[in-house]
């Protein structure tokens, strides 16, 4: 089981549910960190790292002897990375997506899979947790690449150690945010009772439906604000599974990079909790298929 822990925008607790989600997770699990440009999981779960990697993404090389400047390579390429100028190609690395398709489409042979750096992938031990994170290259534009090869990393330590996955996801709605919960069984919006947090929950709520994937929410700071999320999420059936009461001592202990499951028993019965209701979420019968229809 994959789950995602995601929400409309910052600020709204995301971290701090996955963490204790890990913490109390009653099996085996890797926590990953995909807010591959600003990764903060690893403040909390203190892993011990074991391995790093840089991860590179394939881009083309172009060999002017062979190239017959038909542009059949600027044709294809809808982000511009390479371009036909009369006879002159240039090539634009930080704009090139990785798909290889200028190289497929080179009758000539003269385009070549090369490389560029996206950033850093490092893993490990976080106690009883597994540990997964990605860490952007500083300058590099697009991270869903990266996020990508953290996700095949993923899947390979799950087939390694068994057990499933808690997906610490970007915040907001964009690709990013998309590319980061599409293949989850379940997702989890953080959210807040505030006009602002109510807001970018539901933009979240229509970014996310169209996957299929059943969702789930969790309110934090609950007692703060009004009932428009709760009312919101009866209307659109999508089940409040914990509240994270709004408590100075919990974000004492926030401040402080520790997990909030550790804090007090009725913390960690809350989090158990939310766990038991995640897997029920999954195992309910055509849930995902409904959210299609």
């Amino acid at each position: 089981m994959i789950v995602s822990v995601a929400s409309g925008k910052g600020g709204t607790g995301k971290t701090t549910v996955t963490a204790s989600l890990a913490a109390v997770w009653d099996g085996s699990v890797v926590a990953v960190d995909l807010d591959v440009e600003e990764p903060n999981l690893h403040l909390f779960l203190h892993p011990a790292y074991q391995g790093r990697e840089t991860a590179h993404m394939t881009v083309p090389m172009v060999d002017e002897s062979r190239c017959t400047h038909c542009g059949a390579c600027s044709d294809l390429c809808q982000f511009k990375a390479i371009s036909v100028l009369s006879n002159i190609i240039l090539t634009f690395p930080e704009m090139c997506h990785g798909c290889g398709g200028c190289i497929a489409v080179c009758a000539e042979k003269a385009i070549s899979p090369g490389r560029r750096e996206l950033g850093e992938i490092s893993w490990g031990e976080a106690g009883k947790a597994g540990f997964l994170m990605g860490r952007l290259r500083i300058g590099e534009a697009m991270s869903p690449p990266l996020m990508r090869q953290v996700k095949a990393k993923l899947n390979r330590m799950i087939v390694s150690r068994g057990g499933d996955g808690v997906i610490d996801a970007p915040p907001g709605v964009s690709c990013p945010a998309v590319n980061a919960v599409m293949d989850s069984d379940v997702i989890i919006l953080v959210t807040e009772p505030t006009p602002f947090g109510f807001y970018d929950f539901k933009l979240a709520w229509e970014a996310f439906t169209p996957l299929g994937i059943p969702m789930g929410a969790v309110v934090n700071r609950a007692g703060l604000g009004d009932d428009s999320i709760y009312k919101f999420c009866k209307d659109k059936r999508v089940p409040v599974l914990a509240e994270i009461p709004y408590d100075r001592a919990i974000a004492e202990a926030y401040a402080r990079g520790r997990i909030i499951a550790e804090e007090s028993s009725e913390l960690k019965g809350a989090f158990v909790s939310l766990l038991k209701k995640i897997r029920n979420l999954v195992k309910q019968p055509g849930t995902r298929e409904a959210a299609h229809a």
